[in-house]
């Protein structure tokens, strides 16, 4: 197709086609711009909402904390916490004596045996008292005592020695 119009009306037709061209993509740009507007405006409403939500479900939180309740029930809780401390030192301060009984035992040599045991608890002190058929088992018996961790001051009398064979003993320590 030829164009048989004059220069300047095809200079107006083509300044009109850019003009055209110009208020689409302006339009569209604009539609864009308040589309984009108003989605942050509702993201922004969106979260000021939930900011409102958190800040009161806070002050319920906080109102609950403050409560005599909460108060007395925390009271409670120091005193027990105060008690349970005070029995764990206590318990650890205690001897095991089922532990220092089982290392008696176990120093024991074989046909000897025990007839009395005194444990006095101030001083930690034992005092045993026993049968042993021979000297030499009774050496074993003082020896495996000495080697034991825990027990010290390991005193036999020297009457414990007299008799070779048939011993009636006794022995005294102290229990770290």
């Amino acid at each position: 197709m030829i164009n048989l119009l004059p220069s300047p009306q095809k200079e107006e037709l083509i300044q009109e086609e850019r003009f055209k061209i110009v208020l689409i993509l302006g339009i569209a740009i604009l539609a864009f711009l308040i589309s984009l507007i108003l989605i942050l405006f509702s993201i922004k409403t969106s979260l000021i909402t939930e900011l409102g939500i958190q800040k009161i479900y806070f002050e319920q939180k906080e109102r609950e904390l403050k409560s005599p309740q909460i108060g007395q029930l925390e009271e409670k809780i120091t005193d027990l916490n105060l008690t349970l401390s005070k029995l764990n030192s206590f318990y650890q301060s205690q001897l095991n004596l089922t532990e220092i009984l089982e290392k008696i035992s176990q120093t024991l040599p074989e046909k000897t045996y025990l007839t009395t045991l005194n444990f006095n608890l101030p001083t930690s002190q034992f005092t045993l008292s026993g049968f042993s058929p021979s000297r030499e088992i009774l050496l074993d018996f003082k020896e495996n005592l000495e080697k034991t961790e825990g027990f010290q001051e390991i005193y036999f009398p020297p009457a414990n020695w007299v008799e070779p064979t048939d011993i009636n003993f006794s022995v005294n320590f102290k229990v770290r």
